[in-house]
């Protein structure tokens, strides 16, 4: 049916139904907004201009991002919620940590992270459980277990920020300073992201592959917490007091977690192309994700990490003529941080240009994941540079 002149107009003097703000809209806004200024007025002794600037730019991004995407609301509630009881029972006692039941079993951070670890190997568990029983109850459970370890993990890192001020002001830093610290920070993004895609797809087929990635950071957690005690809080050395790590680490984080989810889904792929050429009607090839769809999530994820990794890149060279005088010194890390931006690049570049898909690309997604690993953690383990301050 064709639709009237006036008809249209009508509609051009409408608001866009995507820029309308509801009820619940307003109040989250206002409630970051709040929260936003408590924080600044209680912690301003801590905090110079630039790190109020990322406070106010982190808000407005929270309530972006809890616009776009509801699911961010209730998180950041309840995560809200357990750190402001964990500081209420902390007090300005630190050593609380190991008097108070709350504390010592729930809300210190070694705790939450704990709980964290075991509920993202429980969940990867059962996403697998979920996905060969084609079971939709078992299927909640795992995505329940999931945004849990998430709200733990989220809760133990903003105490544990705190807890390395009550520790002393000159100790006090964001807790993303050290392979410990990012490596809970890579295990949460990663979750984040997927769960995301969950959301948007009404899937979660692909939830035990997304969550054997973090399971292994859940591993490597573990072995460097019990092995190497690494989970003390230690000071910042100086080549890490600016606050330029408040939002380059992050930034890299965010791209390092969706290639790893890339990659995984890059596994699925190639396991579904395999069960269909093999065994079209056999169990693999009817309870793993289409390939159109593993395809789709691949790509975007791959775009979206690409996108967080190139401003991490110039984040760091902003940092490092800071601290160092030159945008750029072609130190190891450096050098091997371009070598993953270009392996990206160039996957996106074939993608839209050549429209190339398929099992030629998710090997690349598949081995851009250990190009991107030995960037991260080889360079530090086995080169030496300005960014040796991460090892092992």
């Amino acid at each position: 049916m064709a639709v009237t002149r006036e008809a249209m107009l009508e509609q051009a003097d409408q608001p866009s139904a995507s820029l309308r703000l509801t009820a619940q809209e307003i109040v989250w806004a206002v409630l970051v907004v709040a929260g936003s200024l408590y924080a600044g007025l209680f912690y301003s002794a801590s905090m110079d201009g630039y790190e109020m600037v990322i406070l106010a730019g982190s808000a407005l991004a929270l309530i972006a991002w809890g616009r776009y995407w509801s699911p961010v609301r209730p998180l950041s509630v309840v995560v809200t919620v357990l750190v402001l009881l964990a500081l209420w029972r902390y007090g300005d006692d630190y050593g609380l940590r190991q008097r108070d039941f709350w504390l010592k079993y729930f809300l210190e951070s070694q705790a939450a992270f704990m709980w964290m670890s075991t509920l993202y190997v429980l969940a990867t568990v059962t996403y697998f459980v979920a996905l060969f029983s084609r079971s939709v109850f078992i299927g909640k459970t795992a995505t329940a277990l999931t945004w849990s370890a998430t709200v733990m993990g989220l809760t133990g890192l903003l105490v544990r920020w705190r807890e390395s001020y009550l520790l002393g002001a000159d100790i006090g830093h964001i807790p993303v300073s050290n392979l410990y610290e990012v490596f809970i920070l890579f295990a949460l993004i990663t979750a984040l992201l997927y769960l995301f895609y969950e959301d948007r797809h009404r899937t979660r087929a692909m939830g035990g592959f997304a969550l054997l990635a973090i399971s292994g950071a859940v591993a490597f957690l573990l072995w460097y917490t019990f092995d190497r005690q690494a989970h003390h809080i230690q000071p910042l050395i100086p080549a890490l007091q600016s606050y330029w790590m408040k939002i380059h680490v992050p930034a890299n984080f965010i791209g390092y977690g969706a290639f790893a989810l890339a990659a995984m889904l890059g596994v699925a792929y190639l396991l579904r192309q395999r069960a269909e050429a093999r065994h079209p009607d056999g169990l693999l090839a009817t309870v793993l994700p289409s390939l159109v769809l593993l395809d789709d999530v691949m790509y975007k994820a791959i775009a979206l990490g690409f996108a967080a990794f190139t401003i991490a890149t110039i984040l760091g060279a902003l940092w490092a003529a800071e601290a160092w005088g030159g945008y750029w010194s072609w130190d190891p890390k450096e050098t091997w941080a371009l070598i993953v931006w270009l392996n990206y690049a160039a996957w996106l570049h074939l993608r839209l240009s050549k429209g190339l898909r398929g099992a030629p690309m998710a090997w690349w997604a598949v081995i851009g994941l250990f190009v991107t690993l030995f960037a991260f953690l080889g360079v530090n383990m086995f080169l030496s540079g300005l960014h040796s301050y991460g090892t092992l």
